[in-house]
């Protein structure tokens, strides 16, 4: 039997919320010690650590799962072997995944986690074939894409933008993104295979949407929410879909922004259809979008892009840099070498 012991668990705390922007101030690293498992629980050794824009937002008040306070292990959604187990439905050496928040071992219920299949490699399964992936992929089964359409994608050089808009060509769309800088839409265009990509930082972003897009845009997948939200609906077709996947634009800062100015005038007059998501709305389908989206890398279709962080002690400038736009490609932290 493990000794729970001599095992000392590295825990990244949430020190203080953030008024405005995220900093390393607001967090703060602890040793505690393990306490035995009970019954119907497993003790888990983490491996990857997700970063995602929605860890900011939990910061902010409840969303689909409970705030983050001052005091509280730092939540993120993480990739594990489980090393001790007390469960009848899980057992030593399993691949588990869930919440199990920013530290090197967790302790969980049995019914906290989700048994993980790992189809190619442990990163390609928290990249292309994780939540970032299948989030793309269910987003654009949304859209119901039509072939010769044109494909909006914001924040496209993310760890979901990237894989949507590999997606949206597949079937035969035009892909435009919205970036923030000429270096990521260089190599969005060049490597992934966007057709053109515009720099929202730039002074003229309206009129370089308006001329990367003469036919207007049928399908938007958001990331973003905001002032970029607000300028896309005057690009939007009549009918067009709006997929709303993120708000990433409105996490590091006090408060959200008020909605974007012309809602429901343009929604009405250009009879739009905005369908929020997440993916956990997808469970039941979960294994045919692992399936799809492996085939696809497979016949490399899709390139998985990836942004691999060593360490735990780096999970909270990893997320600063995520919310800074740092990263291109789904963003993880790997606990060891």
């Amino acid at each position: 039997m493990l000794d729970t012991n001599a095992l000392v668990n590295t825990q990244i705390f949430l020190k203080s919320s953030p008024k405005e922007k995220l900093l390393q101030e607001n967090f703060e690293l602890k040793e505690t010690k393990l306490t035995p498992i009970i019954d119907n629980q497993v003790l888990i050794e983490i491996i990857y650590i997700s970063i995602d824009a929605a860890n900011r937002a939990w910061m902010q008040g409840r969303t689909y799962r409970s705030q983050i306070l001052p005091g509280d292990v730092m939540g993120g959604y993480a990739l594990g072997k489980v090393i001790e187990s007390r469960s009848e439905k899980f057992k030593i050496g399993d691949y588990v995944e869930g919440d199990l928040g920013w530290q090197n071992y967790a302790i969980r219920d049995e019914k906290e986690l989700i048994r993980a299949s790992i189809r190619s490699s442990e990163n390609l399964h928290m990249s292309v074939l994780g939540i970032t992936g299948k989030t793309a992929y269910f987003g654009l089964d949304l859209a119901k894409l039509k072939k010769g359409e044109t494909v909006l994608i914001s924040a496209a050089a993310g760890a979901v933008g990237n894989v949507a808009g590999q997606i949206a060509k597949i079937y035969g769309c035009k892909v435009i993104g919205i970036t923030s800088s000429d270096e990521k839409a260089n190599w969005l265009i060049n490597e992934l295979g966007f057709d053109a990509v515009v720099n929202y930082k730039n002074n003229n972003f309206v009129k370089d949407l308006r001329k990367l897009c003469p036919e207007k845009v049928d399908v938007y997948f958001d990331n973003v929410g905001g002032p970029i939200f607000e300028s896309v609906l005057f690009a939007m077709n009549n009918f067009g879909r709006i997929i709303c996947c993120g708000a990433v634009s409105q996490y590091d800062q006090a408060a959200p922004e008020s909605g974007p100015r012309g809602v429901p005038g343009l929604i009405v007059t250009k009879r739009l259809t905005l369908r929020g998501f997440i993916v956990m709305d997808f469970e039941d389908r979960k294994k045919e979008a692992e399936k799809q989206l492996m085939d696809w890398i497979e016949k490399k279709q899709i390139k998985p892009a990836e942004d691999i962080v060593i360490g735990l002690q780096n999970t909270p400038n990893a997320l600063i840099g995520l919310l800074n736009g740092d990263n291109k490609g789904k963003r993880m932290v790997r606990i060891n070498k």
